[in-house]
């Protein structure tokens, strides 16, 4: 889901979006969606104490970090100098690691359950390429509705991603 609203944030201010800029963004996120539960599953016990404590402070800082550089250069240039543009590598990276944490903590689990992964990271990949290709194509047929504001909504957007993760780690505990 995180990677869907991101990827409908990307789409909002991708400006001439083209197929293979949606097609890299859901390879990132599709592909880190299925390698961290790979990572976390190989981690197993031995950081499973670490990650729980941080994973979600983790996620915030990223999403707020990207998510106000895009907010302050909206509200000083507009659309056109862009510089939190998700089609960047290490914005685009930040971008995958933030959305996919939470699959480190799923791979984790997988471990102390031992339960074999790799069906689930196919699948999982997969469906979070197919939700993020579709959500850039979304964010940029509405993108052009909104084209003031775009990049301001897609960095609250991310804000409040990360705000919501932190919120449901605190509830739940996990």
């Amino acid at each position: 889901m995180d990677a869907f609203a991101v990827s409908v944030a990307s789409g909002f201010i991708i400006s001439r979006l083209r197929i293979r800029h949606a097609l890299r963004i859901a390879f990132f996120f599709g592909g880190f969606q299925a390698l961290m539960p790979v990572a976390g599953w190989l981690a197993g016990l031995q950081v499973r104490a670490y990650i729980a404590g941080i994973d979600h402070w983790v996620a915030l800082a990223l999403l707020t970090i990207i998510g106000v550089r895009m907010i302050r250069e909206s509200r000083r240039c507009g659309l056109e100098c862009r510089k939190a543009d998700p089609l960047k590598w290490p914005v685009l990276l930040m971008l995958s690691v933030a959305t996919s944490i939470d699959a480190l903590a799923v791979g984790i689990t997988f471990a102390l359950l031992e339960t074999d992964i790799w069906m689930p990271v196919l699948i999982i990949g997969g469906v979070t390429f197919l939700f993020s290709f579709i959500g850039v194509i979304l964010g940029d047929r509405f993108g052009h509705v909104f084209e003031k504001k775009i990049e301001m909504i897609g960095g609250f957007i991310l804000i409040a991603i990360g705000i919501k993760i932190v919120i449901e780690h605190l509830i739940t505990g996990q």
